[in-house]
C-alpha cells in the first residue's frame, strides 16, 4: 500500500485532506515545523505521525502530496525527484480525487470556510458525505456520495478543480500580493464558472457575482427580492435568526439558525440553494441548520466570569464589520472590544485606511504587531501606521496584556489569521489568575 507523505501537513487544506484519506483507510504521514497550530490537534487525535522536517523522511515508494507553500528547492521535494517519488501538489491531487463523488466546491472572497462547515453538516444528515474545511478539519465518510470542498483563490489554486457544483460566496479585492485588482478577482472567478458541471450557486447581492457567464445554470440567492432565492421577513435576536425563503417569489418555508450577522443568513441561503437544487427536504435542512455548531476560530466563544471571550480569523475589513456585527446581534448591551492582529505588510498597506474604519465600529480598539506570512518575512509599515488613523486606539504587547481587564462584562474579539490567539491565551490566564485570588 502506498504511503502518503504531506510535506506541510499543519496546513489548513493540506490537515483536512490527510484526515479524508486516513478515513478511507490509507496510510499517511507527514512533516512541518515543530511550531504547534490548531489544524494538528485532529492529526494527533488519529494517531497521524507528524515528523520534522528531514529529506531522510522521503522514501521509495511513497507519494508526497505537497503543500503549496513550499518551493520545488524543499529539501524533502528534491530528495523525492532524486528517488523517484512522485510529488504531486496539494491542489493538483485534490482536483483528481474529487472526481470520485458528487463535488461542491464553496468558494469566495469571504465565508469560504464557515459556508463549507455548513454545507458539509446540512447535506451530511441527508447522505454520507465528506468534506474538506480550510480550519484544519476533514473526514472521509464511508460509502460518501459527497464531497464538499474549500476552494481557495489565491494564485488562482482553484482553477484545479472541476466542481459538479460550485457556490460563490462574493468576489472582493485580497491577497494583494498576488491579484492587481478586484478585476484581476474577478478574472479568476469567471475562469472558475466555465468548468462547473452541473450549476453555480452565487450570491446576487455582490454585484461582480451578477456578472458572471457559465455554461451550465447559474442560482442566485440574496437578500434582495430580485434573487432566486430571497431571504424576507428576517427577524434578528439575541438567540439567532429567523427569516422566510421564497425561491422566485414563490414561499418556500421558514427557517431559524442558532447564528448572527447579515453574512450567516447568506450563508445559510447558499447551502438551502443547493439543497434544493438537490432535492434534500426543507425539513431535513432545518434540523441540520438548528444543529449546526461552527468551525474553528469562526466567532469561537470563550467565557470567563462575566466576559465573553471571541476567537475569529477575520482578516479582511470586510470580515471586521461582520464579526462585529454579529457581536452586537447577540450582545447588543455590552461593550465591544476589538484585539486586531493585522496579516501580511501588503494586506495591512492595501487595506490600511479600510482596516481604521471597520475597527472604528467596535467600541475600544487594540492593535497586534503585524503578523508576516511565510511569503513574506517583513516590510517598511508599522502596526502604528494603523493607530494613527483610529483615534483612542492603543498598541497591545503580550507583556501589558492586563489592560484589557480594564473593561468589564465586555466582548473581547480577537481578529487575525496569524497567532492572535497568543494574546488571547495571555488574557485568558490573567482572567483565570484573577478569578482564583478573588
Amino acid at each position: 500500500m502506498t504511503v502518503y507523505h504531506f510535506t506541510g501537513i499543519k496546513g489548513s487544506g493540506m490537515s483536512s485532506l490527510a484526515q479524508i484519506l486516513f478515513d478511507s483507510g490509507e496510510q499517511v504521514q507527514g512533516s512541518d515545523v515543530e511550531t504547534y497550530y490548531f489544524t494538528e490537534q485532529p492529526l494527533r487525535d488519529r494517531n497521524i505521525t507528524i515528523l520534522p522536517f528531514n529529506a531522510d523522511n522521503i522514501q521509495k515508494g511513497m507519494t508526497v502530496i505537497a503543500g503549496n507553500a513550499f518551493t520545488d528547492e524543499h529539501p524533502e521535494i528534491v530528495r523525492a525527484k532524486e528517488l523517484g517519488v512522485e510529488v504531486i501538489r496539494y491542489h493538483k491531487f485534490l482536483g483528481d480525487y474529487i472526481k470520485n463523488y458528487t463535488s461542491i466546491a464553496i468558494t469566495g472572497a469571504h465565508g469560504k470556510t464557515s459556508t463549507t462547515g455548513l454545507m458539509s453538516h446540512v447535506i451530511g444528515g441527508f447522505m454520507p458525505t465528506s468534506f474538506l474545511i480550510g480550519d484544519g478539519t476533514g473526514s472521509g465518510e464511508e460509502n460518501a456520495s459527497y464531497f464538499v470542498m474549500e476552494a481557495c483563490e489565491y494564485r488562482r489554486h482553484f482553477l484545479a478543480y472541476h466542481p459538479d457544483y460550485a457556490v460563490m460566496t462574493n468576489i472582493d479585492f485580497d491577497h494583494p500580493d498576488y491579484y492587481k485588482d478586484v478585476n484581476d478577482v474577478y478574472s479568476a472567478f469567471q475562469q472558475l464558472a466555465l468548468q462547473v458541471k452541473k450549476a453555480i450557486i452565487a450570491c446576487g447581492d455582490d454585484e461582480h457575482l451578477q456578472k458572471i457567464q457559465a455554461n451550465v445554470p447559474v442560482v442566485y440567492y440574496g437578500l434582495g427580492a430580485n434573487n432566486d432565492f430571497a431571504a424576507r421577513n428576517v427577524e434578528k435576536t439575541t438567540d439567532g435568526t429567523t427569516f422566510e425563503v421564497y425561491v422566485r417569489n414563490e414561499y418556500y418555508d421558514k427557517f431559524t439558525i442558532p447564528l448572527y450577522g447579515d453574512h450567516a443568513i447568506l450563508n445559510s441561503l447558499a447551502v438551502i440553494s443547493l439543497c434544493h437544487y438537490e432535492g434534500i427536504p426543507a425539513d431535513v435542512i432545518q434540523e441540520r441548520l438548528s444543529t449546526y455548531s461552527g468551525v474553528k476560530r469562526r466567532f469561537t466563544e470563550t467565557k470567563i466570569g462575566n466576559n465573553v471571550l471571541v476567537d475569529d480569523y477575520a482578516h479582511h475589513p470586510t470580515e471586521i464589520n461582520a464579526t462585529i456585527q454579529s457581536a452586537r446581534q447577540k450582545y447588543p448591551d455590552r461593550q465591544i472590544v476589538a484585539i486586531f492582529q493585522p496579516h501580511t505588510f501588503s494586506r495591512t498597506q492595501a487595506f490600511l485606511q479600510q482596516f481604521a474604519d471597520s475597527l472604528k465600529k467596535a467600541d475600544a480598539i487594540y492593535l497586534c504587531e503585524i503578523f508576516s506570512s511565510a511569503r513574506e518575512k517583513q516590510g517598511e509599515l508599522t502596526i502604528s501606521d494603523l493607530a494613527n488613523l483610529i483615534e483612542g486606539s492603543s498598541v497591545l504587547q503580550l507583556e501589558n496584556i492586563e489592560i484589557l481587564k480594564k473593561h468589564t462584562n465586555a466582548v473581547f474579539l480577537f481578529m487575525g489569521a496569524g497567532d492572535v490567539h497568543k494574546y488571547q491565551d495571555a488574557f485568558e490566564n490573567v482572567l483565570k489568575n484573577g478569578e482564583e485570588t478573588a
